[in-house]
């Protein structure tokens, strides 16, 4: 269970909980001209592997979340953003898009906690996750059509499916940046808080999660995401097969004893 080697993010795991800190705070936790989208997608396949891990917590040090691209490499055009048309799609392919990808078929739960400015794509990375809580100082911005270019890392996709189609409409035709009181209201964010109570409450949210039997918590991730893209009888049939699954746990019976002893659990992950 040795955890991954990262370059410019640290890894940790206490009590089934990951957490994953992007350390580039000289770029702003930029997503582009840093190791940071290796990172990510090494630390989420890690957890995802992990039986050990039960959530994923992903936060920026510094004071930006995630900065997304680097604009002064997209003015020089060098990195992700050279070469010809072929090549750069091709960079896209290889690069960015592989951070949608690894966290949208994670069967883990991840948390964002934003402690600071989320732009661009490190809008779309905190969308990604499953659930946002942040800080005051928290900001977000679809922010793309301001550079003259579209949300390369899929942001058009899974905004909607988050906001409603209107509501992420409005933001990427506007780019405009969304204070932390107004994402709360938006759904953006399921919680505010001050600074300093940012990650004690992510990690107070974690925990809660981690106390689960932790394969039902996984196939309940599985099945809430396939339910965005099966119909009604195809997901019921799904339901009855991961069901079954669950019935045949030790962690199921162990649930089923502590309540009926009304005691707490002790899961074993079995």
């Amino acid at each position: 269970m040795a955890l991954p080697q990262l370059t410019d993010a640290s890894l940790e795991l206490q009590q089934r909980i990951a957490l994953l800190t992007l350390n580039r705070d000289d770029v702003r936790n930029a997503l582009t001209g840093t190791q940071l989208v290796d990172d990510i997608v090494n630390a989420v396949t890690w957890a995802d592997q992990t039986p050990e891990v039960s959530v994923l917590v992903i936060t920026g040090a510094g004071s930006a979340f995630c900065a997304g691209g680097n604009v002064k490499e997209m003015k020089e055009k060098t990195g992700t953003f050279s070469g010809s048309v072929i090549e750069i799609q091709d960079q896209y392919r290889r690069g960015i898009q592989r951070m949608p990808l690894a966290l949208h078929k994670a069967e883990v739960p991840i948390i964002a906690a934003v402690n600071g400015p989320a732009i661009g794509a490190g809008f779309d990375l905190a969308c990604l996750c499953d659930l946002r809580l942040g800080s005051t100082k928290a900001l977000f911005g679809e922010t793309f059509i301001n550079l003259g270019i579209v949300p390369g890392d899929g942001g058009a996709w899974f905004l909607q499916r988050l906001l409603g189609y209107q509501r992420a409409a409005e933001l990427a035709f506007t780019g405009r940046l969304v204070k932390a009181e107004e994402a709360l209201a938006l759904g953006i964010l399921l919680e505010v808080v001050t600074p300093e109570a940012l990650l004690t409450r992510t990690m107070e949210l974690a925990a809660e999660i981690a106390a689960k039997p932790p394969q039902a918590v996984r196939l309940t991730k599985r099945m809430m995401k396939i339910a965005q893209r099966q119909e009604l009888p195809d997901f019921l049939d799904l339901c009855a097969s991961f069901q079954g699954m669950a019935h045949h746990t030790s962690d199921h019976e162990e649930a089923v004893a502590a309540f009926l002893e009304k005691r707490t659990p002790r899961y074993s992950g079995s």
